[in-house]
């Protein structure tokens, strides 16, 4: 080396790191055309962790506080070097800084419904969403498999890869569960600890902990989930043959407005009227049959009455055809 150039070199004497923003997971201290003083100071502060890479070997790794560079406090780095017990001059080595605080309300969602087995339903495409945490655990494990060389990575740069992650582990939790879709949302909290057991390998193979996963919501497609309350209007009914008087009756008024005007209007909304008539009739037919009642026989005359009978236009029933109302 000329002294031109040794004149020109840049000596750190003190190496430290302050996240400019959030977001940002893996940091590599700038070290071009500079060189890193024995006994120089490395500042690594609470909530981070550094790392020392020589020649694209990882070397010593350090937790937060304050060191003093020598061959006591870089024993990799000395064996990699092959230096002897009291090196003197500047050296060269890639410094990274890890951000190890807790990221919060990190987001993961299904993209697109995921197919279970429901034992009440039977197949059921489901949505689900919630939050997470998590932070680098282990920053050897991180650089080697998931930051590598970068100048910056960031949590977007990870997030695609952790929310496939995820969905992928519930997709396998939804499938072994047998608690039945209407009772998962009672069981929320028992199902996000299930799949956060499942999701802490995947997490910790990256260098990462997974703090903490919540499910904050389960659903059906909107097409799905109007025929699921199609069923509890059902359910919530009860007696059909109530229901069924209770439709026809507020039908035949509006199936008699929607005709169009004039004798034909009129026409076609009795007959509707009458077609709902007796359709009522015949549901309360069924509803007196099923609460046990016992049906007498109809005397002769009260079978001819019967045929000289007419359907109200108000409320549908049988009226007697010379009636006015």
């Amino acid at each position: 080396m000329s002294l031109r150039d040794f004149l020109s070199k840049h000596f750190i004497d003190v190496i430290e790191w302050v996240e400019p923003e959030d977001g940002i997971l893996a940091y590599r201290y700038p070290m071009q055309d500079r060189e890193i003083q024995n006994g120089g100071k490395l500042t690594v502060r609470e909530s981070q962790a550094a790392l020392f890479v020589n020649e694209g070997k990882i070397a010593d790794a350090f937790m937060p506080g304050l060191y003093t560079l020598n061959t006591h406090t870089l024993p990799i780095l000395t064996y990699l070097q092959n230096w002897d017990k009291a090196f003197q001059s500047p050296f060269k080595s890639d410094v990274y800084f890890f951000s190890t605080r807790i990221q919060t309300n990190q987001r993961w969602g299904t993209q697109n419904p995921i197919t279970i087995r429901d034992k009440e339903f039977g197949a059921v495409r489901l949505r689900a969403f919630g939050i997470y945490t998590y932070h680098v655990m282990n920053q050897k494990d991180f650089y080697s498999k998931v930051s590598g060389t970068r100048d910056v990575y960031r949590v977007e740069d990870l997030e695609g890869q952790l929310r496939n992650t995820i969905v992928g582990r519930i997709t396998d939790t939804f499938a072994g569960s047998s608690v039945p879709f209407l009772d998962m949302a009672a069981n929320q909290v028992a199902l996000a600890e299930k799949i956060t057991a499942q999701l802490k390998p995947s997490f910790t193979e990256y260098g990462l902990s997974l703090d903490s996963f919540v499910v904050e919501n389960l659903s059906l497609p909107d097409e799905l989930q109007k025929i699921l309350d199609q069923r509890i209007g059902m359910n919530m009914v009860g007696d059909m043959g109530r229901y069924t008087q209770y439709q026809v009756a507020q039908a035949i008024p509006i199936a008699a407005g929607n005709e169009g005007g004039g004798a034909a209007g009129v026409g076609a909304g009795l007959g509707a009227g009458v077609a709902m008539g007796q359709a009522m009739a015949d549901a309360l037919k069924k509803a007196g049959s099923s609460s046990g009642e016992a049906a007498s026989p109809a005397p002769a005359a009260g079978a001819a009455a019967s045929a000289e009978t007419k359907f109200c236009f108000n409320c549908g029933k049988p009226i007697p055809k010379i009636a006015k109302f």
